[in-house]
C-alpha cells in the first residue's frame, strides 16, 4: 500500500494546511501516518475545478464513463485483501469484513458500469400536431459527498459510482478516523483517464471543511451519511441554497423473535446482527424483541453466544469482533451501559472494556434484558457491541414496539408462519425488511433507505439512485410543415 498521505485537488496531489494523527486501534502504538487537512481555500479550489471538469466529463460519452467505472471496479475487487488489510488496520473491523467491504465497494463500480449503458428515458406523443416530446435524465452537476468512518470504502463508493456513471464532478469529504482508506481508493481514481478537476479528495474537520462544503452553495446535490443532528443541519443549509439532498442517519433496529421461530437461527442470526462489525452498523440490530414463550431460552443461548464470540486485533487470525474505532467511541459505549443499568435494564453479560495483548478499544459484546421501549438503550443509536432483550407476548405487541421509533431504516423478523411474515412485511415501517435475516446485509443492486429520521431524499443505490444523481428534462421539438 501507499505511503500517501496528501490531499487530491484539481488533478494532483498536494500537502493539506495541517495534519492530524491515525492510529490502529487494535494497536495504539501502531501510527499509520500523519493525514493532510484542508483548509477553506483548498476547499474553495477543489469546487471551482470540479465545475470546471464536469462539462467535459458529460461530453466523454457514456462508453467512456463505462470504461473508466469498470477499470475502477476491476482494480478494487483485484485487490481486496491489499486494501482490505489496510482498512482494517485503520477501522479495527475483522480482516475477513475489510476484504469483503473492499470486494463490494468494486461491485458497486462495475454495476455502474453497466448502468452508464442503459438508457433510461420517455418518448411522448403531444397534446398538439406536429410536436415530438422526449424526456432523458442529464447529470446534476457537482456533487459534495460525505461519508462515515464505519465503511470507509464501500459507503463513498455507491455514492462515488453513480455520481461519476451519470456524469457528474465530485468533492469528496471522508470521515477524518479511516483517512488511509480514502486515499487507496483515491489513488484507483485518480489514474483514471479523467478531466482534471472532475474527482477531489478534500478532507478536512467538519466544523470548517464540512459545514462550508454545505453552506457554501457551490454544489448541486449533497449525499451525506453520517448522524442526525449533522443531517438537520446539512438540511437547513440545503433548503436556504435550493440544493439537492440525500440522507442516510441513525438507527434503531428491531429484530423480531416470534414464538414459532426457529431458535438456534434466530440466536445466530440476532448475535450477527448485534454484534457484527463491533456493532458499528448503520443496520445493526440493538433491539431485540421475544415473544415470551422463547425468551428464556432465547436469552441463555443468546448470552453463551455473545461470550462464545472472539474479540481481538482486526488482523489476527480467528477474530470475530475487532476493537472499537476510536477511544472516544468507546468511551461513549461505556456510557450506555451505565445509563442501562441506571434505567433498571439488567446486563448479563460484557460491556466492560477488555485488556487485550496490544493496547486498543476493546470492548465485550453486551446483553441487556428486561428492558422497555422507553429507556435511552432502546431509543438512541449506540453504534457498540450492545443490545438489548424486550419481552413481548404476541405478534401485535412486536409490531408495535418495533414500530415505536423514530427510525426506520432495517427490521427484521424470525418465524415460520407465512402469514406473519406477509404482515410484516406490509406493517413494519421501515425502508428495509428481513425475514429469517440478520438486519444488516443488504445487496448492492437494489435501493438502499430507511424511513422518519434515518433517511432522507431519494433512495442510495441500484437504479433508484438516478433520482438524485440527475435532473429530468422534458424536450418539446417542432418537426415542421412538410415540404
Amino acid at each position: 500500500m501507499t505511503d500517501r498521505t496528501q490531499l487530491y485537488i484539481d488533478g494532483s496531489w498536494t500537502d493539506g494546511a495541517s495534519q492530524i494523527e491515525n492510529r490502529n486501534p487494535s494497536d495504539t502504538s501502531d501510527l499509520i501516518g500523519m493525514y493532510a487537512q484542508a483548509d477553506a481555500g483548498q476547499l474553495d479550489t477543489a469546487l471551482a475545478a470540479a465545475r470546471r471538469a464536469q462539462p467535459a466529463w458529460w461530453a466523454a460519452g457514456i462508453q467512456k464513463r463505462h470504461d473508466v467505472l469498470m477499470a475502477i471496479g476491476t482494480e478494487l475487487m483485484a485487490r481486496a485483501e491489499e486494501i482490505g488489510r489496510m482498512l482494517s488496520r485503520e477501522e479495527g473491523k475483522p480482516l475477513a469484513e475489510g476484504k469483503g467491504e473492499v470486494y463490494r465497494a468494486g461491485q458497486f463500480f462495475t454495476y455502474y458500469a453497466a448502468e452508464c449503458l442503459r438508457q433510461h428515458g420517455d418518448l411522448a406523443e403531444s397534446v398538439r400536431p406536429g410536436i415530438e416530446i422526449d424526456v432523458r435524465r442529464e447529470a446534476v452537476g457537482v456533487v459534495a459527498i460525505i461519508s462515515p468512518w464505519n465503511f470507509p470504502v464501500a459507503t463513498p463508493s455507491w455514492k462515488i459510482a453513480p455520481a461519476l456513471a451519470f456524469g457528474n464532478a465530485i468533492v469528496w469529504k471522508p470521515a477524518n478516523v479511516t483517512p488511509a482508506s480514502a486515499i487507496a481508493l483515491t489513488e484507483i481514481i485518480a489514474r483514471q483517464d479523467i478531466p482534471k478537476g472532475l474527482f477531489n479528495l478534500v478532507a478536512g474537520p467538519g466544523r470548517d471543511v464540512g459545514q462550508r462544503l454545505v453552506e457554501g452553495g457551490q454544489v448541486d446535490a449533497i449525499s451525506f451519511t453520517g448522524s442526525v443532528p449533522v443531517g438537520r443541519g446539512i438540511a437547513a443549509a440545503a433548503v436556504q441554497n435550493m440544493t439537492k439532498v440525500q440522507m442516510e442517519m441513525g438507527s434503531k433496529n428491531p429484530l423480531i423473535v416470534m414464538d414459532d421461530a426457529e431458535l438456534d437461527l434466530a440466536v445466530a442470526h440476532a448475535a450477527g446482527s448485534a454484534f457484527g462489525g463491533t456493532g458499528q452498523k448503520c443496520t445493526a440490530a440493538s433491539r431485540l424483541i421475544v415473544h415470551s414463550s422463547l425468551h428464556d431460552a432465547f436469552v441463555e443461548k443468546l448470552v453463551a453466544a455473545a461470550k462464545a464470540l472472539k474479540v481481538g486485533h482486526a488482523l489476527e487470525e480467528g477474530t470475530q469482533i475487532g476493537p472499537v474505532v476510536s477511544e472516544s467511541q468507546l468511551r461513549q459505549n461505556l456510557d450506555y451501559i451505565e445509563t442501562g443499568k441506571s434505567e433498571g435494564a439488567e446486563l448479563l453479560c460484557g460491556g466492560e472494556r477488555l485488556e487485550m495483548a496490544t493496547e486498543g478499544f476493546y470492548q465485550a459484546p453486551a446483553v441487556f434484558v428486561n428492558t422497555r421501549n422507553d429507556m435511552r438503550i432502546n431509543r438512541e443509536e449506540m453504534f457498540g457491541p450492545i443490545t438489548a432483550v424486550q419481552k413481548v407476548d404476541s405478534y401485535e405487541e412486536a409490531l408495535s414496539v418495533a414500530n415505536d421509533s423514530q427510525f426506520g431504516l432495517t427490521a427484521g423478523i424470525m418465524t415460520t408462519s407465512l402469514a406473519r411474515a406477509s404482515h410484516f412485511r406490509a406493517n413494519m415501517r421501515a425502508g428495509t425488511v428481513m425475514v429469517n435475516l440478520p438486519t444488516a446485509g443488504t445487496d448492492y443492486h437494489v435501493p438502499f433507505g430507511g424511513r422518519g429520521a434515518s433517511s432522507f431524499g431519494p433512495r442510495e443505490q441500484g437504479t433508484y439512485a438516478a433520482e438524485f444523481y440527475t435532473t429530468v428534462k422534458t424536450a418539446y421539438v417542432s418537426a415542421g410543415e412538410p415540404a
